[in-house]
């Protein structure tokens, strides 16, 4: 009788439970579902993801050590890596599939955290109302909304199964129970560091609601309780230490991850930096409470807080951190989830400056719980004495949920694509220079130069000092055809910045554009020191000492540029070109052939392909390269030549057509602007095969005339040669072979 009076109160008790996890997702994807139909961002989502060329091969043993060896965009988080490697194997590059991934591992993470909190203080509906503000708060949107910010969400996950590992072993110690603690932990950390104060949080999560710190039952002896509670407490705290060497650990690999991006912003100092974190965390509070005016991106003050700022902010928290200490007894949620909340803003406060954002919002995904139970908490308890409180606070709770919606909605819809993202940026703050560098960015790839010159200076006027705007405006101006001024900011971001990626780069373009061969080798040089493993610098590095003749040189770059990217567009055609000038025609053709399975619509390709199998005596194949290439560039003036040549000059009678060498031929001539006295040698030899000799004649003459004129005295020396065959009725044959 007693087992079915349990089931009957054990059954609805869990179908609420159903009940609240089916609402709970339904919330989320309402908000996040939209994210399915975005598009990648330019904001670290190309090195993050498309145009990082080991994360978009997909997963393999190869792709999981280099995660594990490497770093990404100065971030050691080996997990998130992989966690994009294998969205790549099983979307590829559609960016809906990596959205559902984000979408997917937040809602996990909010169904757990109203787990974990049902778990830990057995309340259903406060628990619950924490999971649905952290599942639709606008500011967790940045966390979710962002591919590049999988670190957040999959760090999430693992956060709330390392909670939910620690009640476990709390309620029932054993090895297994707090291996499994470790070993969430340690996934954690590998898919974000922010999570290196977690032993922090589960001391607080002892104080309350484990409440491990007071006494399990009063003890006969008071001396005996003293020292049982003395135990407890040490036992309590030695528990941490394998956390906190974890928690180390990752801290170090961190520091040695981002040592190029810490204090990126003019060395701010300590005060500057503390006083920008009090600021910054009053912010937080506010955004909490009112939503508005959120941005991807909150430029830093720097100098510019005032005295006044800086002091009311540090005796806000100091208050409240005082207020929270001293009724830590009777509202020792108050105490758990204000420590909570700061507690871990700490590795994200800018106390040690990376990047050059004043705050993010993707910085309250985790500390934004603890002041989610502080509320929740706080109105449960004020309203304890209430009439009708559950219908009024049901109430506010639905509202509040119903409220903060709308705007999480709206605020999804701008990470819709970069342009979105970037011009929100630049409503929410027109003073926001690294939204402007950012457009600038987006019109540079989209060939918009006047938009991005004008982007690049408005980031100047904002920032006369920026070397990311000068950068920016050297490339819109050299894409422009403005060398020398290109040139001048290139400089200026030398000038402060010497160990700045790509900026020798560029000007090692420039140089190599204008044909100043030495000097755009030392530049790639440079570059290559700052950069060793920069795919493009190795290409281009190779085209300048190919032009140079340095083949041997130029092949070793190009080889290494090919292990770097296989899939960069022409460094197999560059290694097949100085192969067939090296004479090795087999290597050129595989290299060529693997061009086109990466670039299959090259004509230049198909061309140099074509002529490879000539050289190997496989006419027929050279001349459908050919026309494989007339057909994807009809103008393809080489290719006509090739075709012109061999239908008017081979030896093999099947393979000589002496009509289409002449229409091929006049084709030819007409591209070239009657300018080229190879082409009269070509047009002549087809008009010869087609047995129009005075035609041949007449055209070889003109060839011959214009070569002298341009002093190529060798090839009017063939022409002459050519027109004693054609005044004697015969044509000619290509003996080469």
């Amino acid at each position: 009788m007693a087992r079915h009076a349990f089931l009957r109160t054990a059954i609805p008790k869990l179908g609420v439970v159903f009940g609240i996890c089916a609402l709970l997702v339904a919330i989320t994807w309402l908000i996040f579902g939209q994210t399915l139909r975005h598009h990648f961002v330019t904001y670290d989502d190309p090195n993050y993801v498309y145009e990082n060329t080991k994360v978009a091969a997909g997963l393999s043993l190869g792709g999981v050590f280099w995660a594990f060896t490497h770093t990404v965009g100065g971030n050691w988080h080996p997990l998130t890596v992989i966690s994009h490697m294998v969205d790549c194997q099983l979307y590829g590059l559609n960016p809906g599939g990596h959205h559902f991934t984000n979408v997917l591992l937040h809602t996990i993470a909010v169904i757990l955290l109203f787990l974990v909190l049902r778990q830990m203080t057995g309340t259903l509906w406060q628990s619950a109302f924490v999971a649905s503000l952290f599942a639709i708060h606008p500011l967790h949107v940045e966390s979710v909304a962002w591919i590049s910010e999988r670190k957040d969400v999959l760090s999430a996950v693992f956060f709330m199964l390392t909670l939910s590992a620690y009640t476990q072993y709390v309620h029932a110690r054993s090895l297994t129970s707090y291996l499994l603690v470790l070993l969430w932990f340690a996934f954690g950390l590998m898919s974000k560091p922010m999570l290196v104060t977690v032993p922090f949080v589960l001391l607080l999560l002892d104080y309350w609601p484990l409440r491990r710190f007071a006494p399990a039952a009063p003890a006969k002896i008071p001396k005996l309780r003293r020292v049982e509670d003395r135990a407890s407490i040490r036992r309590i705290f030695l528990e941490k230490i394998p956390l906190l060497l974890l928690s180390f650990g990752s801290c170090a690999a961190t520091v040695l991850a981002q040592r190029h991006f810490i204090d990126p912003i003019g060395h701010l100092s300590l005060m500057d930096r503390l006083g920008n974190a009090a600021v910054a965390t009053i912010v937080y509070l506010r955004q909490l409470v009112w939503p508005a005016g959120l941005s991807v991106f909150y430029p830093h003050p720097r100098h510019s807080l005032s005295v006044v700022q800086v002091s009311t902010a540090a005796l806000f928290l100091f208050a409240v951190s005082t207020a929270a200490f001293m009724y830590r007894r009777k509202h020792p949620y108050f105490f758990t989830g204000w420590f909570w909340f700061l507690g871990m803003l700490v590795p994200v406060s800018g106390i040690v400056q990376v990047g050059e954002q004043a705050h993010a919002d993707r910085y309250t995904y985790l500390p934004l719980i603890g002041l989610y139970i502080l509320v929740t908490w706080f109105v449960v308890e004020t309203a304890s004495s209430w009439r009708h409180r559950r219908i009024i606070l049901g109430t506010a709770m639905a509202s509040s949920i119903l409220m903060l919606m709308w705007p999480a909605w709206k605020q999804t819809n701008y990470w819709h694509d970069g342009r979105a993202l970037w011009t929100r940026a630049v409503a929410v703050n027109p003073q926001n220079d690294t939204a402007h560098i950012s457009l600038c960015d987006l019109d540079l790839r989209e060939d918009r130069l006047n938009d991005a010159i004008f982007h690049a200076r408005k980031a100047l006027e904002i920032r006369p000092d920026s070397a990311d705007a000068h950068s920016r405006l050297g490339v819109a101006l050299s894409a422009y055809g403005e060398n020398e001024e290109a040139s001048i900011h290139f400089q200026k971001v030398l000038q402060t910045r010497p160990d700045r990626p790509r900026v020798h780069y560029n000007i090692a373009t420039l140089f190599l554009n204008s044909g100043h061969l030495d000097e755009a080798i030392a530049e790639f040089e440079k570059e290559l020191r700052i950069q060793p493993e920069f795919v493009e610098a190795h290409n281009n590095l190779g085209i300048a000492l190919t032009s140079k003749g340095e083949l041997d040189a130029a092949l070793a770059h190009f080889q290494k540029a090919m292990e770097l990217d296989p899939r960069l567009p022409k460094v197999h055609h560059n290694i097949a070109m100085i192969l067939l000038r090296q004479g090795r025609p087999d290597q050129a053709i595989a290299h060529l052939q693997k061009e086109l399975q990466v670039n299959p619509a090259s004509a230049e390709a198909h061309n140099d392909l074509g002529i490879a199998w000539s050289q190997q005596g496989r006419v027929d194949q050279a001349i459908s390269e050919w026309q494989k290439t007339l057909e994807l560039r009809p103008d393809n003036l080489n290719a006509y030549c090739n075709l012109v040549w061999v239908f008017a000059t081979f030896p093999d009678d099947a393979i000589r057509r002496g009509a289409q060498a002449v229409a091929l031929g006049e084709r030819a001539l007409q591209l070239s602007g009657d300018g080229e006295p190879r082409i009269y040698r070509l047009l002549a030899a087809a008009y010869a095969e087609n047995g129009q000799f005075d035609k041949a004649t007449e055209t070889a003459e003109r060839g011959s005339q214009l070569a002298i004129k341009q002093g190529n005295y060798d090839l009017a020396k063939a022409l002459e040669a050519n027109i004693d065959l054609y005044r004697r009725r015969l044509p000619l044959r290509d003996t080469s072979e």
